[in-house]
């Protein structure tokens, strides 16, 4: 494939548009590598190679008639496996959902395709998209490119695996708990979790869900391997529905901010006791605030929004208000059970899940007020504070480990044992209050691993964040390639 295995979104659409390659022959490029590699990684579980040709031949054709099918004209890409795309099985890792064929594309995929693109196939994800690995009894474990024993993130990590190893020039995915964001760390690409409801999530959801936009921190967002492409595939999935009533989706109404990157003030953050970050992560972060002071930028070191405990708590519980709903009866029956039987006076991530899950409406309504409380000392921050840079995670990528509950599972965070879902804090900080927050790639840490960083930016201020993460790609540091797949 040559320089196109790594070339971005946006070289590739050049090059269709210039008649350098067709829709037809980029595709079969693409098939190519995914046929040749994807052995190892299993990223692309479920391929619509049949279907995409026959697109593919059409959009040249419409091409070559002068048709201009929109800004994704014959590219192709991939999307996660949790998105509905017609003739495929959405199953979200459940083998009893395996026959689940789709019908009717997801709004977000519709979206894609009314913008002229030719989706191959869909990408890995955990069970019930439930956890920072993408394993499941349906397709099995996905890899990461950068350590094929290591995880690629979860719960986009399938689309961010595709996206590393050169599989994929563009992906679609979802994020509740940095489904997109810790992806993109894990394996050193982008990736955009944008303001909560500003991409529609009808059809990202099993049977029996009538409206996964009651999970309202749920979004839908882009991954790619650049920022550039992050905003592109922005325009197309805000898109308004053309069918216009009271219930129907409106262009959203973005923020404006007359300031350029350079003019910004910008905070950095870059440890919390709630969730201790790896000193390869820290140390990118305060290489990012040597460029950004060297450049002019005002930069605000360990000024924080909210009291750090207060945001996890609150974020912790709604989650897994938000996620628990949907627990089958014995399940929900053994989570109210042990934690009616739990020592009030413990308050780990174990706890938090029995009594997430379990919530009355009473309990949810006082988690959900001092989440307003939350919201709005977030907005006061932002009238003194343009973006807020932090962590993704604690750690860069961490070995396989499917043994267990996600909280029991240890890894070594500066040498201290760390269970897993500590890093849950840094997904909820924005999270919790449906920030918008871009996931950038920092280069890689002292044991070559990528890490990444988070740019947070106020509510529909999703602009600001991608402006900033595409002055830094070009400025300060891009994505680069795993070696053994370059």
């Amino acid at each position: 494939m040559g320089d196109l295995n790594y070339s971005t979104a946006t070289e590739q659409l050049q090059r269709l548009s210039r008649g350098e390659i067709t829709s037809a022959q980029l595709l079969e490029r693409h098939i190519e590598r995914v046929e040749q590699i994807d052995g190892r990684i299993n990223a692309v579980v479920v391929r619509t190679f049949d279907a995409a040709r026959k697109r593919a031949a059409a959009a040249d054709a419409a091409r070559q008639r002068g048709d201009n099918w929109g800004p994704l004209h014959g590219l192709p890409m991939t999307v996660k496996e949790s998105f509905d795309l017609p003739g495929t099985p959405t199953c979200w890792g459940f083998p009893q959902y395996r026959e689940n064929i789709a019908r009717q594309p997801a709004v977000a995929v519709q979206r894609l395709l009314d913008a002229g693109a030719v989706l191959f196939g869909k990408t890995n994800v955990p069970v019930a998209l439930g956890d920072w690995q993408s394993f499941n009894p349906v397709y099995g474990t996905t890899h990461n490119p950068w350590d094929l024993t290591r995880t690629p993130g979860g719960s986009s990590g399938g689309a961010s695996a595709a996206l590393a190893a050169g599989m994929t020039p563009l992906e679609l995915g979802s994020d509740i708990g940095a489904s997109i964001r810790n992806p993109a760390h894990y394996c050193g690409v982008y990736g955009h979790k944008p303001t909560w409801g500003v991409v529609p999530m009808a059809g990202h959801q099993l049977p029996g869900v009538r409206c996964i936009d009651s999970l309202d921190i749920a979004v839908a967002g882009p991954l790619a391997r650049s920022a550039l492409d992050l905003q592109l595939a922005m325009r197309v999935l805000t898109t308004p529905l053309q069918q216009f009533g009271p219930l129907g989706w409106t262009p959203a109404q973005w923020r404006t901010s007359h300031k350029t990157p350079q003019q910004c003030r910008v905070a950095i953050v870059y440890d919390d006791a709630e969730a201790r970050v790896d000193h390869g992560i820290q140390n990118g972060l305060h290489e990012l605030a040597d460029f950004l002071r060297a450049e002019g930028v005002t930069v605000l070191d360990d000024h924080r929004p909210v009291d750090s405990a207060q945001s996890h708590r609150v974020y912790s519980h709604l989650l897994r208000a938000a996620t628990g709903a949907w627990l089958d009866d014995a399940t929900y029956a053994r989570f109210q059970a042990l934690s009616q039987a739990s020592d009030p006076a413990l308050d780990t991530m174990r706890e938090r899940v029995w009594r997430g899950s379990t919530l009355t409406h009473r309990e949810w309504v006082e988690f959900d007020q001092q989440r307003a409380v939350l919201r709005q000392q977030w907005r006061t921050y932002f009238e003194s504070v343009d973006l807020l840079i932090t962590p993704v995670a604690t750690s860069p990528a961490f070995l396989h480990n499917q043994q267990g509950e996600r909280w029991e599972r240890m890894l070594k965070v500066n040498g201290q044992d760390q269970p897993h879902t500590d890093s849950l804090f840094w997904a909820g900080y924005p999270g919790v209050v449906g920030l918008p927050a871009t996931a950038i790639p920092m280069g890689q840490g002292p044991d070559g691993l990528p890490v990444g960083a988070q740019i947070i930016g106020d509510s529909f201020a999703d602009p600001l964040c991608l402006q900033m993460a595409q002055w830094l790609e070009t400025a300060w540091r891009g994505f680069t390639p795993p070696p053994d797949f370059s």
